[in-house]
């Protein structure tokens, strides 16, 4: 299977481009699924047709669905909750008000990516095409594999295997006290076998020949600024990006005064998002006179984009993370581009490097060359953080 996963600023676009591209897709010959992961959905908007949780067919080839992530978070996360809430009624609180405490902040997007992963292992379809949330929710997505892996490994696994031991004899004594039971085996279980799904999902976002970011964004001066950030955020999280969609340009056939300044503003903009992204390849798509609604729009936005070309192809293949052996001496080169070297904090802890950007944070584990060594030292080049490794530093 192929994935493919827009994403982008909220607002340029990106919901279009993934439809137009499952529109492709489907025509290609791909039996293609255009998934949204938006929390505020659009994609039946855009094939102006109603969409559900369940793949509906929309045309020969092409599917659409729109996740419902309850019904995500009660089919992977049932027994979890029924206990917490379990819990909180123990302590005082309404059904209802346990009810809606019981859904810990995040998890409905959370539960977008076990998503991704059940329709990857079923193998139905030959493309996935992700509508995702705007980019800074899924840049936290992205880093859920990575952030799971290091509660589960120090802290969850030795308490799970402290409870199970511990629960027949403490059971008896607990429950007349609290009021509510330890959780049971299925309980304690469900949280790792959820991690499981995670770690695996992060290999194949990891594997460019499978899974490429496409990121939309327009000719403004914000927009950009974000999606390279989000273009940087993505190579720390080992996710290739192989295309950029610069979105609404306003065409050289508008002449109307009113729109020069705009035009120049956009001219200027165009030429620095070529720059700045190279070389990845860069596609142009203009303003369109009517909005992007409705196979009739979907189909213009499919030739400009794509004409005859196949939108699975792999456009540019980034590597973003690769080890340098030179004599004796080790490299570690990461892949971050337009992010100054004053805004990155490294560290060690045994077999880890943490590399943190802002408020994005990165635990790599090493490869075993490197894992015995310490980073001695660390420059920016040709867009690739350089960390150098020597041994007794």
């Amino acid at each position: 299977m192929r994935v493919l996963l827009m994403t982008g600023k909220g607002g340029v676009g990106k919901t279009s481009v993934a439809a137009a591209t499952g529109l492709r897709c489907a025509e290609v010959g791909y039996k293609t699924l255009v998934l949204s992961t938006d929390p505020a959905h659009s994609l039946a908007d855009s094939f102006d047709t109603e969409l559900s949780h369940d793949p509906k067919e929309i045309q020969p080839n092409l599917w659409g669905a729109e996740l419902d992530a309850l019904r995500e978070l009660e089919g992977n996360w049932g027994a979890v909750k029924r206990y917490i809430t379990q819990v909180l009624q123990a302590r005082g609180l309404e059904g209802i008000e346990a009810e809606e405490l019981a859904i810990l902040p995040g998890m409905d997007e959370i539960f977008s990516l076990v998503r991704m992963k059940r329709h990857y292992d079923e193998k139905e379809f030959d493309v996935l095409i992700i509508d995702s949330a705007p980019t800074g929710t899924a840049l936290r997505l992205l880093s859920l594999p990575e952030v799971a892996g290091w509660y589960m490994r120090r802290l969850y696994k030795p308490f799970q295997a402290v409870s199970t031991a511990l629960r027949p004899l403490v059971e008896p004594l607990f429950r007349p006290v609290a009021g509510f039971s330890l959780p049971t085996k299925e309980v304690m279980d469900a949280p790792y076998e959820f991690y499981e799904q995670l770690e695996a999902l992060e290999k194949i976002l990891a594997d460019p020949t499978i899974t490429s970011v496409r990121l939309v964004t327009n000719p403004e001066k914000m927009v950009i600024k974000e999606s390279l950030r989000a273009h940087a955020y993505l190579s720390l999280y080992n996710v290739g990006t192989d295309m950029v969609v610069a979105n609404r340009i306003i065409p050289d056939t508008v002449s109307d005064p009113f729109f020069q300044r705009w035009k120049d503003q956009q001219a200027k903009y165009k030429s620095q998002i070529h720059d700045n992204f190279h070389p990845l390849p860069v596609k142009e798509v203009p303003l369109y006179s009517e909005e992007m609604c409705g196979m009739e729009a979907l189909n213009r936005l499919k030739e400009t984009l794509y004409g005859e070309e196949d939108p699975a192809q792999v456009y540019y293949k980034e590597t973003t993370l690769r080890v340098i052996q030179e004599d004796n001496n080790y490299s570690l080169e990461v892949y971050l581009p337009g992010i100054p070297k004053d805004q990155v904090e490294l560290s060690k802890t045994a077999d880890e490097l943490n590399i943190r950007i802002g408020n994005h944070r990165r635990n790599l584990v090493l490869p075993q060359a490197l894992a015995a060594l310490n980073p001695s030292g660390a420059k920016m080049e040709d867009d690739y953080l350089k960390i150098r490794f020597a041994a007794g530093v």
